[in-house]
This record gives structure tokens, C-alpha cells and sequence, in this order.
């Protein structure tokens, strides 16, 4: 049976106070949500000897999110990863974005002040905390009045997040959870020994400034094939021209779908040392998996250790970088009248 928790977390310079909200599954594991981004601040698993640890990077308090943050478990919108030019044009009408990619010239994960760095309403449920958010007509440059919901719910040693989003003009739409993880446990070292299966026959190739060139290439025969397990590290300073442009691996892969609506099963990890796994299933068309290139020691984590490069990986369920100037990828217009959907789950467990 899944137990919710509502605390005091800290306030913003306004006053306005950030809750955290913590769920136990009676599994062993656990996770901490906060009110500000939306951000999965911990999740602690055991291991196979029964010990837990918090297995995704984190800061230690509200002050550091607002000020040093890169996204560690935080909601990534309107529109998670990067849109070239920092515009797009819908329906015959030009937006401009706001650049903050490239010296301006691209916008990432919704601009400058994206969801990341909003305050979310929070309602507990009996399994979880369902998380709302209402993004004003142009907010960032992006079109419309969008009303959002995102719901965490812990059971079975499974974290699901349901995304949902209704909007009053035609704009464009892309959220996923932006958690760096280590198995291991954060601060405990890189992820280069982890060991990733990842079902994509093909990834989107990029230039120098992470957009994507809009080709489909087939990861056989390269170092993006992961459809057999293979450590992270293993292949990752080779002199392939997209590692040396990503500095490792910060690319989109394109799963595979067999029929819409229910998640599918796309990811498994294993890290050797615990023990412990992460199976990973959605519903989205791609999945961003970066291998935390640009951590650099700069930053102190949740227990008091710094992290450095490859500290952390990402599993960013999305469609795909630049969908709105890139028409033959997935459509990522919703106009009013719809309704977003999307669904991730992230399931823990451990093997001997």
C-alpha cells in the first residue's frame, strides 16, 4: 500500500513555499517530489543485500535548484530538448521563442524560464501526488493558454508519470521528466559500467549544437546500438562523429511501436555492483538518452560528493528534438479541443 507525505521544503523569494511530497510503496522504495519544477528529487531503492540508496543525481537544497540546476529530475516544457532558431512557424504564423541554447541561437527544454522553474499545485492522491501547472498565452514565446497535469504514482516498485494537457489555440507540446541516473547511487561514481538495452533500430544524428539534422540512421554497426545489453562505457570514446560532437552520447532514439496508447517496454538497465535494475516503458515515439557529458564537478549533490562527467544517464522519454521545423517527424502540434497524453514508467527491482 502506497503512503503519501506532505512537508515544508522551503520558500521562494516571494514567499511563496515549496512542499515536498514523499511516497512509500512498502516495497523499500521511496521517492521525494517537490513543488518547484516538478522536480523528482530522490528515489531511494535497495539493493541486493536489502540497503537503499538514492539512485538519481540531485541538490541538497531549494536555493541550489534555483541557482545551479540542470535539470535534475525536473518537468522539461513546453517543450523538452531543443528547437532550432528559437521559432517555429504554425499554421502560417511565425513565434519566436526564447533562445537559450547555442548563445541564444536555439531554445532548450521551454526557454529561460521553462517548467522547470515553476511553482506546480500539488493534490495527494491514494498512490501518488498529481501535480498542475497553467502556462499563460505566450509564456516563453509558445502560443496558447496551456493547462498541465502531471501525476506521479509509486506502487509495486514501479513509478508511473502521467502527462495531460488541454490548450485554447493551436500550439506545440513536448514534457518529459529530466532524472539523471546512477543505480549505484548518486555521488557513487560514473555510469560507465551500467549496462543498457535500449530497442531502437535508429537515432537522430545532430549538429555541432545538439539540432537534428532530420536523418533516421540505423545504429547497426555503430556505437548507438544497444538493442544487446552493453555497457554504457563501452563504446563511448570511440571516434565516431557523433560521439565526438555530443562528447559521448546526448542523441534521440527512435523506439519501436507496435500499437498506441499503452506503454511499451523500450529499456533495461543493470548495474553489477548492487544489483539493482530499471526497467523503462512509455508511450512516447523517442527517448533522449544522455550520458551526463557536461557534469564537470562544479556541482555538489545530495550527499555531499561532487559530480563529474558520466556521474549520471538520462532515459528523457519525448518526441523528437525540433518536431515543429521537421515535418516528417511525430507531430507535436495540440490544438484546442484535444487532449495530450503521454505515459512513463519506471520500474525498480533487483537480481542476485
Amino acid at each position: 500500500m502506497t503512503t503519501t507525505r506532505r512537508s515544508a521544503y522551503g520558500s521562494m523569494p516571494d514567499g511563496t513555499q515549496v512542499e515536498l511530497v514523499a511516497l512509500a510503496d512498502g516495497t523499500g522504495v521511496e521517492v521525494d517530489i517537490i513543488t518547484y519544477g516538478g522536480i523528482l528529487a530522490a528515489i531511494r531503492a535497495p539493493d541486493r543485500k536489502g540497503a537503499k540508496a538514492n539512485i538519481v543525481l540531485g541538490l541538497p537544497d531549494l536555493e541550489a535548484y534555483r541557482s545551479r540546476n540542470r535539470f535534475f529530475g525536473a518537468i522539461t516544457g513546453r517543450y523538452a530538448n531543443r528547437i532550432s532558431g528559437a521559432a517555429f512557424t504554425l499554421d502560417g504564423r511565425s513565434f519566436r521563442l526564447a533562445g537559450n541554447s547555442a548563445g541564444g541561437a536555439n531554445a532548450i527544454h521551454g526557454g529561460l524560464v521553462g517548467f522547470d522553474k515553476r511553482i506546480w499545485a500539488a493534490e495527494t492522491l491514494a498512490d501518488g501526488v498529481a501535480l498542475a501547472y497553467s502556462s499563460p498565452d505566450g509564456e516563453e514565446g509558445y502560443p496558447g493558454r496551456l493547462d498541465v497535469t502531471v501525476t506521479y504514482r509509486l506502487s509495486g516498485g514501479a513509478l508511473r508519470i502521467d502527462y495531460a494537457a488541454v490548450t485554447d489555440r493551436p500550439t506545440v507540446l513536448n514534457l518529459t521528466n529530466h532524472s539523471y541516473f546512477n543505480l549505484a547511487g548518486e555521488g557513487s561514481g560514473d555510469v560507465l559500467d551500467h549496462e543498457l538495452t535500449l530497442l531502437a533500430d535508429s537515432f537522430t544524428p545532430t549538429d555541432a549544437n545538439g539540432i537534428p539534422t532530420g536523418e533516421l540512421a540505423a545504429v547497426d554497426g555503430t556505437p548507438f546500438d544497444f538493442r544487446r545489453m552493453t555497457a554504457i562505457g563501452a563504446r563511448i570514446g570511440e571516434a565516431h562523429p557523433q560521439i565526438v560532437i555530443g562528447r559521448g552520447y546526448d542523441h534521440n532514439y527512435v523506439l519501436r511501436k507496435s500499437a498506441a496508447g499503452a506503454p511499451e517496454p523500450f529499456a533495461s538497465v543493470r548495474e553489477p555492483s548492487s544489483g539493482r535494475t530499471m526497467q523503462v516503458s512509455t508511450t512516447e515515439p523517442g527517448v533522449q538518452f544522455f550520458s551526463g557529458n557536461n557534469l564537470d564537478g562544479s556541482l555538489v549533490g545530495t550527499g555531499g560528493r561532487t559530480y563529474r562527467q558520466s556521474a549520471g544517464f538520462c532515459l528523457e522519454t519525448q518526441h523528437f528534438p525540433d518536431s515543429p521545423n521537421k515535418p516528417h517527424f511525430p507531430s507535436t502540434v495540440l490544438r484546442p479541443g484535444e487532449r495530450f497524453a503521454s505515459t512513463t514508467v519506471f520500474a525498480f527491482g533487483v537480481e542476485a
